[in-house]
């Protein structure tokens, strides 16, 4: 069923460029049809012409271009008489035995098996036969005899090299347009899928490894783009030609036409047979290999740790695990596609020509008369070319099966419900949050947030501390919306977040992580995201803002300068400053801070608390705080412990409770002066 319903799909994507589609088999069937009628024009030459003479000739009075001298007489086949030409009394045939030519005085009475007797010819056909004084004709005058027919063949010829060449500029043609509009259909769903990506919620990217995200997104959509480019190419092309060779078979003789239909049947049950094994197989090798770009993605990330730890062996044991499950699953589908493939097309082939030998042997016996070799000829050369698209179909159902397994994953993917993208403009809020009652839950079972209640009034900062697991970061993801609540309300300015667009809603926020993510690009170019908006005077100041021309400036490309993946060329500061400069630079009512200083040394962060003073006037600040000694200007903090709010002040207030925040604090004074000493 799923099946069925990627084939749909795929086919409403290919009707995307049907125009292109359209006049590629336009150009496919003009070419295919210049192309099949050579043989038509094959057996024109050899019976016609090769042949022919053995036509009936009639002795004329005067020469003309297409008679011929023999015995003192002129003489012209009968093909070639007209109204003008003067017939005499005499007659002559010529007869072909063997590889000798004889003529005959006469013309035959009807023709049959030929039988040569010193100088006579005997004819027999059933219970018929007949005699005939017969003189053999030497190679010189048997060439004369073919003079008449040298230019009608050269210019048979000649058309069929013209045919040729026609054929094959407007196969170039269709090839052309077909692997264009394959292209283009791949670059289409490529788009749709990356867009897709980008409206999923952060659940789905929770509970997916980021490898096998990037397998559906480049690997399968690879293998759908070689179902277009050549699958269906493939199919196209041989479907057209095999429909114009049965077109040409029953023109030729409608008997023999019939006696080769019975290869579409047997094609088409052999599609089903073999879709029915290689589904399986194709699906687990997809998924294989989705596992084995997981852990690659993996390893490349983890590869600090896998070396500290020495569990290269390990990894590559696991590794080699996977490798070979793939392998299996491959070498079954191989031994599959040698099974159904050339084995079987040869089967086919060799019966056919069974069937064709049966059927002209059977009419050669009949008083019906000899089949004609050129007729014979035209035959055998269309059910060579029979096959020739046969095998093509027959080579493709591999990659077809791929390709179908791959829409299937593709379109799991694209079916996944993503998030409404809503391009309307928000007017900047004030930033008055508020969180009333409100709980949550990941899984549904354990709540990680238990009646979570607070205001941060415009231009306030809030600091969220506590120990690892106690919810701070999951409150950030509430007012983010990266998760929704079914329990409590959140609002803004008082405007309840769930009735927001979540780009509306996070079009006036700006968040500094603590692992900060650059991309490849530029120092100003991470800052900007490449917004139109932000021109490059606003990204300057936003670093100069924060500190981070100090270092800057001393580069070689000062703000050009390249970054690589992830920012891997620059420090742990750097990078964080350069964050603190993206947030700012998109100027947000909502500033937040999730452990934004936890990696930076003690210089660095007295850079960005003094830069913070200036940029959070008239922004609400939340802090999610790692170093308690950062916070103490704070308008209020929450302490959390496993998910509740269990204190709330200022932080003079905290201490003088001794609480839980005067624990925490006291313990990091203490390590603080251990590490100076």
């Amino acid at each position: 069923m799923k099946g069925q319903k990627a084939g749909r799909r795929l086919i409403k994507y290919a009707l995307t460029f049907k125009r292109t589609i359209m006049i590629a088999l336009i150009l496919l069937a003009v070419a295919v049809t210049a192309e099949l009628i050579g043989p038509f024009i094959a057996k024109k030459v050899i019976d016609d012409h090769i042949m022919g003479i053995e036509d009936q000739w009639f002795e004329v009075m005067e020469e003309t271009g297409q008679s011929i001298l023999y015995e003192g007489s002129f003489y012209k086949r009968g093909a070639y008489l007209n109204n003008e030409d003067e017939i005499g009394d005499n007659k002559l045939q010529l007869v072909q035995v063997g590889r000798s030519f004889y003529a005959i005085n006469d013309h035959l009475a009807f023709d049959g098996e030929r039988i040569v007797e010193g100088s006579l010819v005997t004819i027999r056909s059933g219970d018929q036969q007949v005699s005939y004084e017969a003189e053999q004709l030497p190679t010189s005058t048997l060439i004369q005899f073919y003079q008449p027919e040298v230019r009608p063949i050269v210019v048979l010829l000649g058309l069929y090299v013209a045919l040729l060449i026609f054929a094959a500029f407007f196969q170039y043609g269709q090839s052309l347009l077909l692997q264009k509009a394959a292209n283009r259909i791949i670059q289409k769903m490529r788009t749709d899928v990356f867009e897709h990506i980008g409206r999923l919620p952060i659940t789905y990217f929770d509970n997916q490894p980021a490898g096998r995200i990037v397998s559906r997104v480049t690997n399968d959509t690879e293998a759908i783009r070689e179902l277009y480019v050549k699958v269906l190419a493939s199919f196209f092309t041989s479907g057209i030609y095999m429909i114009g060779i049965f077109i040409a078979l029953f023109i030729l003789d409608v008997h023999l036409a019939l006696i080769t239909l019975v290869v579409v049947p047997i094609i088409v049950l052999w599609v089903i047979i073999y879709r029915r094994f290689a589904a399986k197989y194709n699906y687990l090798i997809r998924t294989k290999i989705s596992e084995i770009n997981g852990m690659i993605n993996e390893t490349i990330q983890g590869m600090p740790i896998i070396r500290a730890f020495r569990r290269q062996k390990q990894t590559t044991a696991e590794f080699e695990e996977l490798n070979n499950e793939h392998f299996t699953y491959e070498k079954k589908l191989l031994s599959l596609n040698s099974l159904t493939s050339h084995n079987l097309v040869n089967v086919l082939r060799n019966g056919t020509l069974v069937a064709l030998i049966w059927y002209f042997g059977g009419q050669s016996i009949t008083a019906e008369g000899i089949i004609s070799i050129g007729l014979l000829y035209a035959f055998v050369d269309y059910l060579n070319r029979l096959f020739q698209p046969v095998t093509d179909i027959v080579n493709q159902l591999a990659q077809l099966e791929q390709a179908r397994v791959a829409s299937t994953r593709v379109f799991e993917l694209l079916d996944e419900t993503g998030e409404c993208v809503s391009d309307v403009e928000c007017p900047r809020y004030q930033g008055h949050v508020r969180f009333e009652d409100v709980s949550f839950s990941y899984d549904g079972k354990k709540d990680v947030l238990k009646n979570i209640s607070f205001e941060a009034k415009q231009g306030e900062t809030v600091a969220l501390v506590g120990h690892t697991g106690s919810g701070k970061s999951s409150i950030m993801n509430l007012l983010f919306r990266y998760y929704d609540i079914k329990r409590g309300t959140i609002t803004i300015d008082g405007r309840d977040i769930q009735t927001m667009a979540k780009q509306q809603l996070r079009q006036h926020m700006g968040i500094v992580l603590q692992d900060p993510f650059l991309f490849s690009g530029t120092i100003a170019s991470n800052v900007s995201l490449d917004n139109p908006a932000i021109s490059r005077e606003r990204v300057i100041q936003a670093l100069k803002e924060v500190g981070a021309d100090r270092f800057i400036e001393q580069l070689p490309d000062g703000y050009n300068e390249p970054v690589l993946e992830k920012g891997s060329t620059l420090s742990a500061g750097q990078r964080q400053l350069i964050s603190f400069a993206r947030a700012l630079a998109y100027d947000p009512a909502i500033l937040i801070l999730d452990e934004a200083t936890a990696n930076i040394d003690t210089e660095t962060e007295a850079l960005i608390q003094q830069a913070l003073q200036v940029v959070k006037e008239g922004r609400t600040t939340f802090i999610i705080a790692h170093r308690l000694s950062t916070i103490r200007q704070a308008d209020q903090i929450l302490v959390l412990d496993q998910g509740e709010i269990v204190e709330r002040g200022r932080h003079d207030e905290l201490l003088e409770l001794k609480g839980k925040y005067y624990q925490m604090y006291q313990m990091q004074h203490n390590t603080e002066q251990k590490v100076v000493l």
